[in-house]
């Protein structure tokens, strides 16, 4: 759970929060993510669990009070901030994060002991001032799970935005190629991830940098001040590469 950013401005002084998305890289059997409450979840009967469990009693029954989704590879699911979440076993998750490790509320810890032999803290408190109950199983259906549009096409490429929450400040783009293709930073940093190929290989059609291979799960920088770059697959398969690229949403970059 992450806080509102009126609560992080409020009780930490800071003036933005961590919204996030899971993005499946790769998953097996039947594995799961944790989204949102349940539609009809007793919020007292919640707290009561989660302190129960918290002391040592029987283990917080998170499916009786979380959605749970099924995963499939290349699956997409928005958490902004206010929004109770978790990945299940068995998915390897990209997350891409607006701040990488401050302000995780745990609610429950799945009864994981510290060194002391005692339940390891947590933040009931923080978490329940923040979880969002209105983002139930319906909403959540609706606006959070693998929401994809098509922006752009071209010749042996094509480019989604998918994602991200229309409150976050984060734009996210997936691109598919089986050709080179040409992205333009225009002033705005670029943080991309190949997650679909074995390799590619990211040029500069001006010679500014050498080029630079990258393979299947690294994630890359490429700085404001490069401009135009492009990404081709490296290889001999026809199967197609894939990036997801992230940058602050301020005016549309392609």
């Amino acid at each position: 759970m992450h806080p509102l950013r009126e609560y992080i401005r409020e009780h930490f002084g800071i003036s933005y929060t961590q919204d996030e998305s899971y993005y499946i890289l790769d998953q097996s059997g039947d594995s799961q993510v944790y989204l949102g409450v349940r539609t009809g979840a007793n919020r007292e009967q919640m707290r009561e669990d989660l302190e129960n469990a918290q002391a040592g009693g029987p283990p917080f029954p998170a499916e009786r009070y979380v959605n749970l989704w099924p995963t499939r590879k290349h699956d997409h699911f928005s958490i902004p901030a206010g929004t109770i979440h978790c990945s299940g076993r068995d998915n390897l998750v990209l997350e891409i994060s607006a701040t990488p490790y401050i302000f995780t509320f745990k609610l429950w810890d799945w009864g994981r002991l510290g060194l002391d032999g005692s339940p390891r803290p947590i933040h009931l408190e923080h978490g329940l001032a923040n979880i969002q109950w209105n983002r139930d199983t319906e909403w959540v259906k609706r606006e959070l799970l693998n929401r994809t549009e098509e922006v752009a096409a071209g010749d042996g490429w094509r480019e989604e935005r998918t994602g991200l929450y229309r409150s976050q400040f984060l734009e996210t783009r997936r691109t598919w190629f089986t050709k080179a293709v040409t992205h333009n930073t225009e002033g705005n940093l670029h943080v991309l991830s190949l997650v679909e190929g074995a390799a590619v290989s990211v040029e500069s059609p001006t010679g500014e940098f050498s080029p630079v291979a990258i393979h299947y799960a690294e994630t890359f920088i490429v700085p404001a001040s490069v401009g135009v770059y492009t990404i081709r697959p490296l290889g001999t398969s026809n199967e197609p590469s894939a990036t997801i690229r992230a940058y602050l949403r301020h005016g549309d970059h392609r």
